[in-house]
C-alpha cells in the first residue's frame, strides 16, 4: 500500500491527525482571513534591537518629574498587558485546532511572537531609560487596571481551555481584542505618540509604538473578522458581543478617567475626555463591523477583508491627527 493508499484508508496519524491541512488537494487558500493576516505579518517583520533608544535615554534625563512618572506608568501598563498576553493567548490556538482552522493556528502563533516582541521592545526601552526597579506597584494604584488585566482577561481565555464553545469564543474576543487591546492598548500607545509628537521627544518610543500599531490593527483586524465568523453562523451571538462589551466598558473608560485624579493636572497639557471619546468611537465602530455581519453567510465572511480595511482607516486617521 502507498503512502497515499494508506492515509486515505481512514487510519489515523500517530498523533491522532486524520490528515494535514497543508497536503490536501489544492494546498492552503491564502485568501481565507488568517493566512492573509499570516502572510502580511510576515512581510512586516521587524526587530526590536534594531531601535536606537540612545536619543530617549537623554530626553528621558531632561524630563520633569511629573512627566517621567505618567510616562512610567503608561509604559509599565501597556508591557505588563503585552506579557500578559504572551502567557495566556494560548486558548485561542488550541480553539481553532479544536474547529481544524489551521489558518487561524498559524495567525495566532504570530500573535503570541508578536506578544513576545512587544514585551521585549518596551522592556529594552525601559533598560535604555534606567528604569530597573521593580515596577509592579505601579499597577496596583489602577483599580480598574487590575481588574481587566488580571481578573477578565486570563479568566475569559482559559474559559475556553475547557468549554471553547462560540459564546466562550466570543466573549474571549471581545475580552481581549476589542478591550484590552482595541480599547486600552490602542488608547495608549495614541497618549504616547501624542506626548512624542507634540514635543518632539523620545524618537525610539515614537518608532517602536509605530511599528507596534502595525502589529496591533493586524490583531483587532482578526479579532473583528472572528466575531464576524461566529455572528455570522449564530445572529444571536452579536447580542453575546454586545454584552460582553457592556460589561467591560465601563472598566476600560474608567481606567481612563482615573487619570485625572492620579495625576491632576495631566502633563504634557493631556485631556482624558480626548482619550475617552477616542477609545470609544474606536470600540463602537468595531462593534458595528461585528454587528453587519448579521444575515451573512460564513464563506462571505472568510474572504472578506473588510475588518482589515477598517483598521487601516484607523491607522490613517491616527496619523493625521498626529501629524505624520
Amino acid at each position: 500500500m502507498s503512502l497515499v493508499e494508506h492515509h486515505h484508508s481512514g487510519q489515523r496519524a500517530g498523533d491522532g491527525r486524520e490528515d494535514f491541512a497543508s497536503l490536501r488537494r489544492g494546498g492552503l487558500n491564502w485568501d481565507e482571513f488568517g493566512l492573509h493576516l499570516f502572510v502580511t505579518g510576515n512581510a512586516r517583520f521587524w526587530d526590536p534591537r534594531g531601535i536606537d533608544f540612545s536619543t530617549d535615554a537623554l530626553d528621558w534625563r531632561e524630563m520633569r518629574d511629573d512627566e517621567r512618572r505618567f510616562v512610567t506608568y503608561l509604559v509599565a501598563q501597556i508591557c505588563a498587558g503585552e506579557e500578559a498576553v504572551t502567557r495566556d493567548v494560548q486558548p485561542f490556538g488550541q480553539a481553532a485546532a479544536a474547529d481544524g482552522r489551521l489558518g487561524d493556528e498559524m495567525y495566532l502563533s504570530q500573535v503570541a511572537f508578536e506578544k513576545a516582541k512587544h514585551t521585549e521592545v518596551f522592556r529594552l526601552w525601559m533598560d535604555a531609560a534606567g528604569l530597573v526597579d521593580d515596577l509592579n506597584p505601579v499597577l496596583d494604584t489602577n483599580p480598574f487596571y487590575r481588574q481587566l488585566i488580571v481578573e477578565e482577561l486570563p479568566a475569559a481565555l482559559r474559559r475556553m481551555e475547557t468549554d471553547p464553545s462560540p459564546e466562550n469564543q466570543i466573549r474571549a474576543v471581545i475580552t481581549f481584542h476589542q478591550v484590552i487591546g482595541g480599547t486600552l492598548a490602542c488608547t495608549g500607545h495614541h497618549m504616547l505618540q501624542r506626548i512624542c509628537s507634540a514635543y518632539g521627544i523620545l524618537p525610539g518610543m515614537r518608532t517602536l509604538i509605530r511599528l507596534i500599531s502595525t502589529d496591533e490593527r493586524r490583531h483587532m483586524a482578526w479579532g473583528t473578522y472572528t466575531c464576524r465568523r461566529l455572528v455570522a453562523a449564530d445572529d444571536a451571538l452579536a447580542d453575546v458581543a454586545v454584552t460582553r462589551m457592556s460589561e467591560l466598558m465601563p472598566l476600560a473608560l474608567g481606567m481612563i478617567n482615573w487619570l485625572d485624579g492620579e495625576f491632576a493636572p495631566l502633563p504634557f497639557d493631556l485631556s482624558t475626555a480626548e482619550f475617552i471619546a477616542y477609545a470609544a468611537d474606536r470600540s463602537r465602530r468595531r462593534l458595528d463591523a461585528i454587528g453587519s455581519a448579521r444575515g451573512l453567510t460564513v464563506e462571505q465572511v472568510e474572504y472578506d477583508h473588510s475588518p482589515e480595511a477598517l483598521e487601516d482607516v484607523f491607522g490613517e486617521e491616527d496619523s493625521a491627527a498626529l501629524g505624520s
